[in-house]
């Protein structure tokens, strides 16, 4: 079970309030990742969860018992930082088998875990080496391993791929699904990424100055944001955002279409302009098309290799069933 719930829980740092109170429930099960730009307080409220932080006030009840007051090793949680944090002189083994060892559990008990960790990672081949003979996305499967034979009520990751580079990062994110899918424990994920909060949550919650701004799948963010910083945030290339004359067809104060909702066009559409940077990536094109009246340029997302250059006219037809209205107040609009 891993169940946690956060009732008006609250955090200061003296007169400072980087978390208003506010409410949410993890389920038993769920893959929910916090997620928001650097400062926002996604990372405090893991801690808080952890009981590496005092809350403020409020509660937090893990499998419905109140946890608040508990020493963080006795709430029956597991947390992978975003720094390895292993022992250089110990070997693979006795890093995953550290917290058994202080524990003081029973020997054959602590191997069985140890090697069950270990067949999970795929790390039997590398159980004898120590830390610096792995390499680094190597060294967070055993910074995960050991986490994992705790055996926790919940898993809690504090960016835990920041320091790999981007094709590791691919790889680890694909394996921590996958752990997820094979252990069915609840885990909470810190990450200012949101293409990994997309491929990886079950559950997004969106953080903006310690509050949060939409919970839901990654589905309901890409479809329905709240909000206009929802909509800003979560997709990758970002949504665009336009106001001014191109809102006030749709009645709205401002609009928001999506780079891949958008047509271009070397002849017709609804809206003019000029090519200015162009990302050729293979599969899709992204262009950078500057319009009159705007300061910051309109990003399409086209397929494949298009043969259109830097400084071409180019004409934009947005999916009038995707555009995205907002109010005054920044809200969506129904």
């Amino acid at each position: 079970m891993g169940r946690i719930t956060l009732d008006k829980v609250q955090k200061s740092f003296g007169e400072v309030e980087v978390i208003p109170p506010l409410d949410l429930t993890i389920e038993d099960g769920e893959f929910v990742v916090f997620v928001g730009p650097s400062g926002c307080g996604k990372s405090t409220l893991l801690r808080l969860i952890a009981g590496l932080e005092d809350v403020s006030g409020g509660h937090i009840r893990i499998d419905g018992k109140d946890a608040t007051l508990v020493p963080p090793a006795k709430r029956g949680l597991a947390m992978v930082f975003q720094s390895y944090a292993l022992y250089p002189h110990m070997s693979v083994r006795k890093n995953i088998a550290f917290p058994l060892r202080m524990a003081k559990m029973d020997k054959a008990e602590r191997d069985r875990r140890v090697q069950e960790a270990a067949d999970i990672l795929n790390l039997t081949d590398y159980i004898d080496r120590r830390p610096g003979q792995l390499s680094g996305g190597q060294r967070q499967r055993v910074a995960i391993g050991r986490a994992i034979v705790r055996e926790p009520a919940a898993f809690l990751f504090d960016e835990p791929l920041s320091n790999l580079d981007a094709a590791l990062r691919v790889g680890m994110r694909l394996e921590i699904s996958e752990l997820h899918k094979r252990l069915e424990t609840t885990m909470v994920y810190v990450t200012h990424d949101q293409v990994e909060a997309m491929t990886m949550a079950d559950k997004i919650v969106v953080l903006r100055a310690g509050i949060i701004e939409q919970v839901g799948s990654p589905l309901d963010l890409y479809h329905t944001p709240k909000n206009l910083f929802v909509a800003g945030f979560i997709g990758s290339p970002k949504m665009n955002l336009l106001d001014g004359d191109l809102a006030k067809p749709h009645d709205a104060t401002t609009i928001g279409v999506r780079p891949e909702h958008i047509t271009p066009s070397p002849t017709e559409g609804t809206w003019t302009g000029k090519i200015g940077v162009s990302e050729h990536l293979g599969s899709d094109t992204f262009f950078h098309v500057h319009m009159e009246g705007r300061r910051d340029p309109v990003t399409i997302r086209a397929a494949g290799e298009v043969d259109m250059h830097r400084g071409d006219t180019i004409y934009l037809t947005p999916n009038a069933e995707r555009i995205h209205r907002f109010g005054a107040d920044g809200l969506r609009m129904p």
